[in-house]
């Protein structure tokens, strides 16, 4: 099947021709044609990497070139909200006078208005901007045909539900909502049932799964032995070009140091960098000035980067939900690409298997020996595939002829790969074995009472069953141009913790107080917030458990 058979209209079929797009992917196979008629609201289940924004984009656009429908297009982040933006504006090159504006936080809002006075045709936005130019008054959505929710689930994830629910009583009751989704939680659904009628749904593999094309492993490894551990990856896989993920800020702060302080090209993305700063991180990891990305889960939500070959976990995430979303930055637009676990408990591991219904195979960390192997062979092969200059090299070949004449092929050989591999080879030699048995550790894990099965099924998708609540107070109130929502935002931007968990807020001029329905969640907010600041500000944040 060919693009063109799907009904497109020739000049977006032009320009998608243009850019490489032959045949399409199976979300845009089922998903096209139905939204091509654009009378019934649609729900698009599919990974990151599918080809979801043209199976979404192209019938938008051909809905203005053919209806004069004005679209929006919500997205959870700055940086997808400029991807879709780019893709949107390469399909519609050959398409006069489709004008596609891109709003979004963290960039100067009077450019967006003069961008917006000329006309929008299609607006990309993300939820908090978007209501920033509602209350100006320099968007109105009164004339909205097309409403598509990009990410869906990644914005309820990071605490947009109410602003979706405000944005979305502002639109026509005639429009027609697309909405496209990693997964189906249960708040999809939610959405679904309030503001959708009779959605038609595709469902690219089975809901909540990961790729087929990722190879999903885990590493059973101490703690202690996290920084070496990955460091051995890292030169194991020579070609990496990766993600890894830790919980916290902290710890994304910590590993990178680490890291840099090695000689290794990383660079790390969470909530205490500005705007300018995020840019360049990204901008160098697009640009694969950078081997290796380390990023809390809320920092990298909205990522799309191609030929992200590996993602690392040193820790894992709450929910299965974001595992999957982890795991779908590698093996997009159908490659191939490996997730790994280090350090997790072989219950949690199960319990992803379950959830996802793929195996996640054990995997050792690399040995010394293995490692240098590997290298090794990597520059052995870069050696041979070296193409030769001999037009520049060839009038100097007599010379260096001359300097190597006394040495052997072997001393030769000997002498280039110490050169360029000695250091390598001496840190990894008598280098210990990382692997830990964990034999105590899956012995009682068999061994958990029946009341602690229960309380995992009950948990229903958590990893783990809930602890107890916990109250927590914080120096930050009305004072600070803050509400409710931009406080849960702050916390869960801050400590890369669902806001999900953050309830019954109560604030006040100079403080505020909160629960949090996990003590661990709440621990880990603590930890993250205790050393930040706003506006100059320390941040002062303490908990007590509820009784």
């Amino acid at each position: 099947m060919s693009i063109k058979s799907l009904g497109i209209d020739s000049r977006l079929v032009k320009a998608i021709t243009e850019i490489g797009f032959t045949e399409p992917t199976e979300i845009q196979k089922q998903a096209i044609p139905f939204l091509l008629q654009g009378n019934r609201d649609f729900i698009g289940l599919a990974q990151t990497g599918t080809g979801k924004t043209a199976a979404f984009g192209l019938p938008l656009i051909q809905a203005v070139l053919e209806n004069n429908v004005q679209g929006l297009v919500l997205c959870p982040t700055r940086e997808l909200c400029l991807q879709i933006t780019k893709e949107l504006t390469s399909y519609a090159k050959h398409a006069d006078n489709v004008n596609i504006v891109a709003v979004y936080g963290g960039a100067d809002i009077r450019n967006q208005i003069r961008e917006l006075k000329k006309g929008a045709h299609i607006i990309v936005g993300t939820p908090g901007r978007l209501i920033d130019h509602i209350n100006r008054g320099t968007i109105s959505l009164h004339t909205i045909g097309r409403v598509v929710l990009d990410e869906a689930d990644q914005m309820l994830d990071m605490g947009f539900q109410e602003d979706i629910d405000e944005i979305l009583k502002l639109t026509p009751n005639n429009k027609r909502i697309w909405l496209l989704s990693a997964t189906m939680q249960p708040k999809i659904e939610k959405i679904a049932r309030m503001y959708m009628h009779d959605p038609f749904q595709v469902t690219v593999g089975s809901r909540n799964s990961g790729a087929t094309n990722i190879a999903h492993h885990y590493c059973s490894i101490k703690n202690s032995d996290m920084h070496a551990a990955i460091r051995r990856f890292i030169d194991f896989f020579p070609e990496m070009f990766g993600i890894i993920f830790c919980r916290t800020k902290r710890d994304v702060q910590e590993l990178s140091a680490h890291l840099m302080n090695s000689g290794y090209d990383v660079d790390a993305l969470h909530g205490d960098l500005s705007q300018a700063q995020r840019d360049a991180v990204m901008k160098k990891f697009r640009n694969k000035q950078l081997q290796v990305l380390i990023a809390t889960d809320v920092a990298a939500r909205g990522i799309d980067v191609d030929g992200v070959t590996h993602v690392l976990h040193c820790n894992l995430p709450d929910d299965v939900e974001n595992y999957t979303h982890r795991s779908g930055r590698t093996a997009r637009a159908g490659k191939s690409g490996m997730s790994i676990i280090l350090g997790a408990p072989l219950r949690r591991i199960k319990f992803i298997e379950q959830q996802i219904g793929t195996v996640v195979s054990p995997m050792e960390v690399p040995t010394g020996e293995q490692v240098c192997q590997k290298q090794l062979a990597h520059f052995s092969q870069m050696f041979i595939d070296t193409p030769v200059d001999h037009e520049s090299v060839n009038s100097h070949l007599p010379l260096v002829k001359e300097l190597f004449s006394n040495l052997t092929k072997e001393e030769l050989i000997e002498r280039i790969f110490s050169l360029h591999c000695s250091p390598l080879l001496k840190r990894y030699k008598n280098a210990p074995n990382l692997n830990a048995a964990f034999t105590s550790e899956r012995s009682s894990s068999g061994r958990r009472s029946m009341s602690s099965r229960d309380d995992m099924s009950r948990s229903g998708r958590r990893f783990t069953s809930k602890e107890a609540s916990s109250r927590l107070f914080i120096n930050v109130g009305k004072i600070d141009r803050m509400n409710k929502d931009s406080l849960i935002k702050f916390i869960a931007t801050s400590s890369a913790v669902d806001g999900s968990c953050v309830t019954r807020v109560s604030m006040q001029n100079t403080r505020s107080f909160f629960t949090v329905e996990d003590s661990r969640k709440a621990q880990a907010i603590v930890r993250s917030l205790k050393d930040s600041t706003l506006k100059g500000r320390r941040i002062q944040i303490e908990f007590e458990p509820t009784r």
